[in-house]
Parts: C-alpha cells; sequence; structure tokens
C-alpha cells in the first residue's frame, strides 16, 4: 500500500507570499541565478562568478530566514 499524500497550500499563502523573508530572498536567489546566464551575453560587466555569490548569499539568508521569527507574518 503506497501512502498518498496531498499537497495543499496554506490557508494564508498571498500573506506568507508577501511578507515572508524567506520567499524575498528565494526570489533574489533565482534572479541572481538567471543573470548569470544573461549577463555575460551583453559583455562581461561584473566579475565572472559575482551573481552566482550573490545567488549563493540570497539562498542561505532564505534559509536563515525560514528559522527566524518574522512577527509582521501575523498581522
Amino acid at each position: 500500500m503506497s501512502a498518498t499524500r496531498k499537497i495543499c497550500l496554506l490557508d494564508d499563502w498571498r500573506k506568507i507570499a508577501r511578507r515572508a523573508w524567506s520567499i524575498r530572498l528565494s526570489i533574489f536567489a533565482a534572479i541572481f541565478t538567471a543573470a548569470e546566464v544573461v549577463v555575460p551575453l551583453f559583455g562581461d560587466v561584473l566579475p565572472r562568478g559575482a551573481f552566482v555569490l550573490l545567488a549563493f548569499a540570497a539562498s542561505v539568508g532564505a534559509a536563515i530566514a525560514r528559522l527566524v521569527a518574522q512577527p509582521e507574518m501575523h498581522r
């Protein structure tokens, strides 16, 4: 017998998406990762790997933000 679990959104997912720092930082990480691919096509503006480091920092920040209390989430 396989146990299937239904994935469902939280009731207040819209508020979480707007206010949670983990979501914001994850979006920054995605933008920096995309920039690492796109920017070199238009010339070397920044040192190679700069966006990778920014994406890494944003990803680590998102992980930390998941653990830090964010009281504004409950307002």
